[in-house]
């Protein structure tokens, strides 16, 4: 009996120290797995830092790049053409007055109205953006369509539209890349923009110190990031009427899909005034900005609110570098009578399948224009913001038939340029 218990106690000693082992080879593992995951969870932060050191140290050398290639693509623009003037009284302008240099200047869009209105795009049509996007997948492109024109046409309302698309990815706010921002390269345009800091000073900052860091320290990212088969896009209208532009979007890619909303140039150039009136009460007249000589009827075409309106004259530039296939003119008319028809050309001519249809619109009858049902992520009817459909201020009759006169033999020859009349009386 002793034997049986003295050989039970010497077989009971070895298990003890066993499960010690396990015990702390177990506590081992789980701070391993612990650390490991720490390790991850901080490696996955590193890229970005990266990448921004990187952006920083080669920005310097970007624009250098981009400068070589402003200097080479300048060699290949032709020499400036004279274009035949289709009305006796209309003159390239040359010396602006300075109250009209004012008038001009204005910025091309509501900038106020647009950060405003990307606000609302995030619970809007921003929010369609797969979940893939906030954890960071995809990759940022520069973009393979741009809307280019034009101010006043109806290109908010367009790109509000596409944004319900899932393939097409946009960015909310103008770049003004290729006709403000060139030299800052393409890798300023396809990754960072500017954003301004806010008017108010903070206490602790001089004036000098804090126009350094407005723009800088405070940067987001600009082209969002696309998966494969997303379209990237933009749209600023003032392109259309920039000289250099054409030029620089083909050196950046001949490939680029080039879309124009145009719109009766006699109610686009109303409608500009009316924007540049909500600013300034105190500009002059719509009538005494329209006529260089009122009593002969001499249209003043330095008005940038006129020029823009002469669509065949910018149109001419642009098939020098991009055939006309890969341009798509949007009816500013149509795009508010029937936008799912308008919406239909603009999907086909990107290559996507006709998602944005009818049922997406509701007509808002005290706005007067379309507004989307039912945003992609949002549960409420989204419409523009309240800087759009302003009720534009009387015109007398006789300075409208004026214009519409003016007009006419350029509404003329851009319908046979693009083999499209827009029904423009």
């Amino acid at each position: 009996m002793e034997y049986s218990q003295t050989f039970s106690h010497l077989h009971a000693i070895p298990f003890i120290p066993v499960k010690k082992k396990l015990l702390l080879m177990g506590i081992m593992l789980l701070l391993w797995v612990y650390m490991l995951y720490s390790c991850v969870g901080y490696c996955a932060t590193v890229p970005s830092v990266i990448d921004s050191y990187r952006v920083r140290e080669t920005e310097s050398a970007g624009r250098r790049t981009e400068s070589a290639r402003a200097d080479l693509v300048s060699k290949l623009i032709p020499k400036t053409q004279s274009w035949v003037d289709l009305e006796s009284d209309y003159d390239e302008p040359s010396v602006r007055t300075p109250s009209r240099d004012l008038l001009d200047n204005e910025v091309d869009s509501d900038r106020a109205g647009d950060w405003d209105e990307m606000k609302d795009e995030q619970r809007g049509p921003e929010a369609s953006a797969m979940s893939s996007f906030s954890n960071g997948s995809g990759s940022k492109k520069l973009p393979q369509a741009i809307i280019i024109g034009v101010k006043k046409g109806g290109t908010r309302a367009l790109l509000e539209f596409l944004r319900v698309h899932p393939d097409i990815r946009a960015v909310g706010a103008e770049p003004h890349f290729f006709d403000r921002h060139y030299d800052k390269g393409l890798d300023w345009y396809s990754r960072f923009k500017r954003l301004s800091l806010g008017s108010a000073q903070p206490f602790g900052f001089d004036a000098e110190q804090w126009s350094l860091l407005d723009g800088h320290v405070n940067c987001r990212e600009l082209m969002p990031r696309t998966l494969e088969g997303q379209i990237t896009m933009e749209k600023t209208p003032s392109y259309f009427v920039t000289r250099e532009a054409p030029a620089r979007i083909y050196a950046m890619s001949r490939d680029t899909k080039l879309i124009v909303v145009v719109r009766d140039p006699v109610t686009r150039a109303v409608s500009d005034y009316t924007q540049t009136l909500s600013k300034k009460p105190d500009i002059p007249t719509f009538e005494s900005l329209t006529f260089r000589n009122r009593s002969v009827g001499l249209i003043d075409t330095s008005w940038s609110a006129v020029q823009i309106g002469i669509y065949a004259k910018h149109l001419d530039n642009w098939l020098r570098f991009f055939p006309l296939r890969q341009m798509l003119f949007v009816s500013g008319e149509r795009l508010i009578s029937d936008p799912a028809g308008e919406l239909a050309r603009v999907q086909d001519f990107l290559g996507l399948k006709r998602i944005v249809t009818d049922k997406h619109f509701y007509f808002n009858q005290t706005k007067g224009f379309p507004c989307l049902k039912k945003a992609e992520g949002s549960s409420k009817p989204h419409c523009l913001g309240k800087t759009k459909g302003r009720t534009h201020p009387g015109i007398q009759p006789q300075v409208l038939q004026r214009l519409r006169q003016f007009y006419r033999p350029f509404n003329m020859k851009f319908y046979q340029m693009t083999g499209h009349n827009f029904g423009w009386n």
